[in-house]
């Protein structure tokens, strides 16, 4: 088959799970396409990113001329469809509270889009995130016929599923995927009933480096904790350095680790300050996924104190790695993390979070050891990419199928 994948920034280091799932399918025979509204924001560091970075095509690299003129043309060829998707993105712009001018945007961008999916002989366009790409490819679809899907992760999705316009999306797309049951329960809530059925549960999958990994350091003696999330609200990283604050006060040796980067750093790097964690926190921004394999490997365990989540990806990484987590009951999170795999504390408990890692710092190494190796088995089980790359493949080729019987 010949798949277009979009989606909103492409490749991102924070979209690891979609190069895999894309290469994974690619494996499989089918022909992928990249396309995304826009390059990531800043440099990427790891070379398979770089490598996909030259495969993807970027809408706003047109440039403003080259917008305009392909999106006339598709408005030229095909003007009846192009009219309907146009009512479509007033609809659409009616659940923003009158955002219109944002909407017309998305209108062009998805003229675009449309152009592209039909001189590329798309035979299906899979979208990830419900967000503005979901809206475009709606749009897109309305011009051009060409099926669609959405793979809705989280949390984003849900904090304004209504102006989003999730059950619309839901009921243009041949079908949706939720990456949890938890994420699945949340779009039942906004689609009608009648689009229950088109409501599937794709987990996201890590590669077979995972699984046949056979030089898995066992957990380290050293006191360490790694932290690997985007620097942003939702990720509780403030709350983390404020249990660590407790453990530091009651005199325990250990080091927590910050991978990652995002709009919070600043006022992370304060409150290390502010809290006189210098000598026990240690941010290493955006790593590539070698060091980021390192890092959990020299870990004793996983530490996640979000507050919102779909279902992270580094949780499975980590986890099958033979390192246990310490992440909130939120979400899909408690799907994965099952008793005997790691401690899962109350979102936004302090104490909890404190008790929990302190705990992993007492826990002797058989004990860790144990919970390592029910942690790996309980990510492999359930997060394997081919697998995942399958069971999307069935729908897609279900849709593929279905489009042309209608033909």
């Amino acid at each position: 088959m010949r798949i277009g994948y979009f989606t909103n920034q492409y490749p991102a280091p924070s979209h690891t799970f979609i190069r895999r799932e894309i290469n994974a399918l690619e494996t499989r025979g089918n022909a992928i396409v990249r396309y995304a509204i826009r390059p990531a924001f800043g440099q990427l560091v790891d070379a398979d990113d770089v490598a996909e970075l030259r495969l993807t095509r970027h809408i706003l690299s047109l440039g403003a001329f080259r917008l305009l003129i392909a999106s006339l043309w598709t408005l030229l060829e095909r003007p009846r469809t192009s009219y309907h998707a146009f009512k479509l993105t007033l609809r659409f712009a009616s659940t923003y509270r009158g955002n219109l001018l944002r909407h017309i945007a998305y209108f062009i961008e998805a003229l675009v889009l449309a152009r592209w999916c039909l001189n590329d002989g798309i035979q299906h366009l899979h979208v990830h995130f419900g967000t503005n790409p979901a809206t475009i490819a709606a749009i897109a679809h309305t011009i051009s016929g060409v099926p669609f899907s959405v793979t809705v992760h989280g949390p984003e999705e849900f904090d304004h599923p209504a102006a989003l316009g999730l059950g619309i999306k839901a009921e243009l797309a041949t079908f949706t995927v939720a990456v949890s049951s938890f994420g699945r329960s949340q779009l039942m809530r906004w689609t009608a009933l009648t689009d229950w059925g088109k409501l599937q549960v794709v987990r996201c999958g890590i590669d077979s480096s995972y699984a046949d990994a056979i030089d898995i350091a066992p957990i380290s003696t050293e006191n360490r904790f790694i932290c690997i999330a985007r620097l942003s609200e939702q990720k509780g990283h403030l709350l983390l350095l404020r249990a660590a604050a407790k453990l530091a006060q009651e005199g325990l040796d250990f080091h927590l680790v910050f991978a990652g980067d995002g709009p919070l750093r600043q006022e992370i790097e304060n409150e290390i300050d502010r809290l006189s964690l210098r000598n026990v926190v240690t941010l290493l921004g955006s790593i590539s996924q070698e060091h980021v394999r390192a890092e959990v490997l020299r870990a004793k365990a996983m530490v996640l104190a979000s507050f919102a989540e779909g279902l992270p990806v580094v949780l499975m990484e980590s986890m099958a790695l033979k390192r246990p987590a310490i992440t909130t009951y939120i979400a899909g999170i408690p799907e994965l993390v099952l008793p005997g795999s790691g401690w899962l504390v109350p979102a936004g408990d302090i104490d909890g979070l404190a008790n929990a890692m302190r705990s992993a710092l007492f826990a002797d190494q058989q004990t860790l050891e144990q919970m390592g190796d029910r942690a790996r088995r309980l990510a492999l089980a359930m997060h394997d990419v081919d697998a995942s790359a399958a069971a999307l493949e069935a729908l897609i080729e279900e849709s593929v199928s279905n489009a042309a019987s209608a033909r």
